[in-house]
């Protein structure tokens, strides 16, 4: 299962990216984080349906200094596969 995701409000700045990271490798998921211009943060999350879906969950609160104001998850009929999850600079 593959999820693209848009994480909107305080989302830069306060170690979104490096924390998602730790949570999606800790619980299986593979994909990549970054920051996008407009300062939110975009996700590419795959993983079985539970994984994914509990990564999505974190995200919708994100680390204890963001505050996140909404969460787009769109979930992707077709992606290449990702191994391992990164910060994509």
């Amino acid at each position: 299962m593959t999820y693209r995701a848009v994480i909107s409000g305080q989302v830069q700045g306060v170690a979104f990216r490096s924390s998602m990271r730790q949570f999606a490798l800790r619980n299986g998921v593979d994909g990549w984080v970054k920051n996008r211009d407009d300062g939110s943060v975009e996700a590419l999350v795959q993983g079985d349906e539970g994984q994914v879906r509990l990564l999505l969950e974190w995200a919708r609160a994100g680390p204890p200094a963001a505050k996140v104001a909404s969460l787009d998850a769109r979930r992707l009929d077709s992606c290449p596969r990702e191994w391992g999850f990164r910060v994509v600079e």
